[in-house]
């Protein structure tokens, strides 16, 4: 026999309000030395920018295939070889074409417009980049808001990402209260999760789960 739930039973499980899917930051702290010269430093870096005009992004799905193996007219599930997905993030477009310009020049390392040479040593153009999620308060399952801070209730580190795609800002008469966005597709070779609370800036403890 199943117990009777409640809604104020269902409110104490409840205890950070639920996470939300508009709290969050990413950051490429700094471009691969290919392409660094196109990633500012300083207050003004592009970092900052960029962890103020990524609007939309993942945190990763977990993927292990499964292999089938076949016995006696049934079939034997075993764990197969885990796989990483590209990972995509969604950013806004200012009149400077600054964040544009750098993952275009990133991407003309790898493969130059006009005549198709590129970078070969993977270290020259791979780089490192990280998603938080935030929350809503100073701390996780906060009773009261102080305000100027969000607690960091998950990180992923990406590791040794690089572009394959930026894609095409559509132009039209027809549009209008539209500002421009652009994608840019990363391959990733693998990534970390953790709890933390250090900048998603830091090399330094983003994983626990490794």
């Amino acid at each position: 026999m199943a117990t009777t739930k409640t809604l104020s039973d269902f409110k104490s499980r409840l205890e950070g309000g639920g996470a939300r899917s508009n709290l969050f930051e990413v950051t490429i702290p700094s471009f691969p030395g290919a392409a660094e010269e196109f990633w500012g430093q300083g207050d003004d870096e592009s970092n900052t920018k960029f962890s103020f005009l990524c609007k939309a992004a993942q945190l990763p799905a977990s993927t292990v295939a499964p292999v089938d193996v076949p016995f006696r007219g049934r079939v034997l599930k075993v764990a197969g070889d885990r796989t990483f997905d590209p990972w995509t993030v969604t950013i806004i477009n200012d009149e400077d074409f600054g964040l544009r310009t750098s993952f275009e020049a990133w991407m003309n390392k790898l493969s130059k417009l006009n005549d198709a040479t590129g970078v070969t040593n993977p270290t020259s153009y791979m780089t490192n980049a990280f998603v938080k999620q935030l929350g809503r308060g100073a701390e996780k399952f906060a009773t009261t808001n102080s305000g100027g801070e969000s607690a960091v209730l998950r990180t992923y580190k990406f590791y040794d990402i690089f572009p394959t795609a930026v894609s095409a800002i559509d132009l039209s008469y027809d549009s209008t209260n539209t500002i421009e966005e652009f994608t840019v597709e990363f391959q990733v070779q693998y990534f970390t999760i953790g709890e933390s609370e250090e900048s998603a800036t830091s090399e330094e403890g983003a994983g626990t789960i490794q």
